[in-house]
């Protein structure tokens, strides 16, 4: 007898389950079933802090929808895009779906743990993970690789508001490197069955679908300014990396884009040069450079992908913000020249 498992938000099963099911194993969080052209992800936030799995959680929604957070696999030392970590990376590129599970108690008269099915979900396909420092099992301090999943269209996940990510319980700050890498638009996988109706779709935009193609655009350009900016201050001989700022009493981190420590000088980029963009530029500069140390004479810039108005440059001169755009030739407005009094 075929062992079935309906793959219905909101319900309950198991490990073990899933395997018999779907021919994939019980002991890792990140589970291929490559036969069955899937990929089970398993999220027990209860038992991060044991192996160094601390960033699980529903984060807060962005601009373009719902977000969950979850931690790669590797509890000791760096992890790496690659093994289990790169079967959610390369899932998309395989037509392979990606299931999200959440701990959910265990199974009365039994050790075994219950999960409960969240929904099919996709890589972001602008970012697909975050670099964070966290510590593993051995309370070593390392990198650690934060995926950041989108609904998959159609899906309406059964998240709860116990599913969000815990407040920071005090303020700290790491010193990171950089996400540069920036992937090509992904194939959405999509989900068996008829077409959902708009109207029974959660109420926000929750897929990373629903995202116009315009706006991935821009967002990826954004990406490959970071690199290329990054690159041309590495050749230069100045060393970078950026922050990760987590704040006492709210979930999540900020993650300022490019930070050089040679000038002491943080950057926020930019996809378009835009009136909104800017602005929104010199707020999260001005909430970063309380956070960072000898703030006081930490230099704040915005990095654009072409020169701004005069009007926008005065903005940012009178804000104190230096302004660095791309031209053919390099970078217009660095080596940075202005100084606060």
């Amino acid at each position: 007898m075929t062992t079935t498992v309906d793959l219905v938000p909101g319900v309950l099963t198991t490990r073990d389950a899933i395997a018999a099911a779907y021919g994939c194993g019980t002991f890792q969080g990140i589970e291929p079933a490559d036969e069955a052209g899937k990929v089970f992800v398993y999220s027990d936030p209860s038992a991060g802090e044991e192996y160094g799995y601390t960033f699980d959680g529903r984060a807060e929604d962005d601009e373009f929808g719902p977000l969950y957070l979850y931690t790669g696999a590797g509890a000791k030392g760096d992890q790496k895009p690659s093994g289990r970590n790169g079967s959610l990376l390369s899932a998309a590129e395989k037509n392979r779906e990606i299931h999200l599970f959440v701990a959910h108690g265990k199974v009365p008269g039994s050790g075994a743990m219950r999960q409960r099915y969240i929904g099919q979900m996709v890589l972001d396909p602008v970012k697909p993970y975050e670099v964070r420092r966290g510590p593993g099992k051995d309370n070593v301090m390392r990198n650690v690789l934060v995926f950041r999943f989108r609904p998959a269209a159609g899906t309406t996940p059964a998240w709860t508001e116990a599913d969000r990510l815990p407040a920071a319980t005090h303020t700290e700050i790491e010193i990171t490197e950089p996400v540069v890498t920036v992937p090509a638009p992904a194939v959405l996988p999509q989900q068996s069955g008829a077409k959902v109706k708009k109207t029974e779709r959660h109420s926000t935009a929750e897929t990373i679908a629903d995202i116009p193609a315009g706006q991935r655009k821009v967002l990826r350009r954004e990406g490959e300014l970071v690199e290329e900016f990054k690159a041309h201050l590495t050749a230069a001989g100045h060393e970078t990396h950026t922050f990760q700022i987590t704040i006492k009493g709210e979930p999540g981190a900020l993650t300022p884009d490019l930070y050089d420590a040679t000038d002491h000088a943080l950057y926020e980029a930019k996809g378009m040069t835009t009136r909104s963009n800017i602005r929104m530029a010199i707020g999260q500069l001005a909430d970063y450079r309380r956070h960072i140390p000898n703030g006081a004479s930490l230099r704040v810039a915005i990095l654009l992908p072409s020169e701004p108005s005069d009007d926008l440059k005065d903005l940012l001169g009178e804000e104190y913000v230096e302004l660095v755009y791309q031209t053919e030739d390099g970078f217009a407005g660095w080596p940075l020249a202005y100084n606060k009094p």
